[in-house]
């Protein structure tokens, strides 16, 4: 399996020049760091930021620059600061190329859930549905299964949903899938170290496998 670092490293070769990103909250805020330096990408955030550099060194942080998830960030030259209300006309226009969001569950029909556990505390879901309903693609960071061993994918999300038919592509810490509507999960790639058959054994919803699934490659 791979760590939060291997799941961003191998979401960030799925950027391409000239895209407009926003990065949710955890491990999708690390991609930041793994984008090539002679790509040219724009990185957006919903509280006002345009233009978003990676994590910043000790000696660069600045309290008042801080993304969506309240983290400390850097800016690169061009980036520009507004309000929120005009970041979420950049959103909801349609103007983001690419998501990258966490999530909870997801299921078979590329529904997300990923803002709230009934019971439990939470300030609200923040930018993420309309970030799900306006994005061009979405694509997940999150854990395969839970602490219990339980599985993420799941026919139907248990928990509230967040949006429906959304999610496009999934990287957990076993596996590169897309969502299919119709038909499920397609398999793409699976972890070093893991086999196809744990894979099948951890999801719950259909999982598809065609011919022979390479290894992630996260150089």
């Amino acid at each position: 399996m791979i760590d939060k670092i291997g799941i961003a490293k191998r979401i960030a070769q799925e950027v391409k020049d000239g895209m407009y990103i926003n990065l949710g909250i955890g491990i999708p805020t690390l991609v930041a760091n793994y984008i090539p330096s002679t790509m040219k990408v724009v990185l957006q955030s919903e509280n006002g930021l345009l233009g978003i550099g990676p994590f910043p060194k000790e000696n660069e942080i600045d309290a008042d620059l801080i993304n969506a998830g309240k983290q400390t960030i850097t800016m690169m030259p061009g980036s520009a600061l507004f309000s929120s209300a005009d970041s979420f006309g950049m959103i909801r226009s349609g103007k983001v190329d690419l998501t990258i969001l966490g999530a909870m569950e997801v299921s078979e029909e590329g529904d997300i859930a990923n803002w709230k556990v009934p019971g439990k505390m939470v300030k609200g879901m923040g930018g993420a549905m309309d970030l799900v309903a306006s994005a061009k693609h979405i694509i997940v960071a999150m854990q395969h299964c839970s602490k219990d061993g339980s599985s993420k994918l799941l026919k139907k999300c248990t928990l509230p949903i967040t949006g429906l038919r959304c999610v496009k592509r999934i990287v957990s810490d076993m596996a590169v899938l897309d969502v299919i509507p119709g038909i499920g999960f397609k398999l793409i790639e699976h972890a070093p170290g893991v086999s196809v058959e744990q894979i099948k054994n951890v999801t719950e919803g259909k999982l598809v496998v065609e011919g022979d699934i390479p290894e992630m490659k996260l150089n």
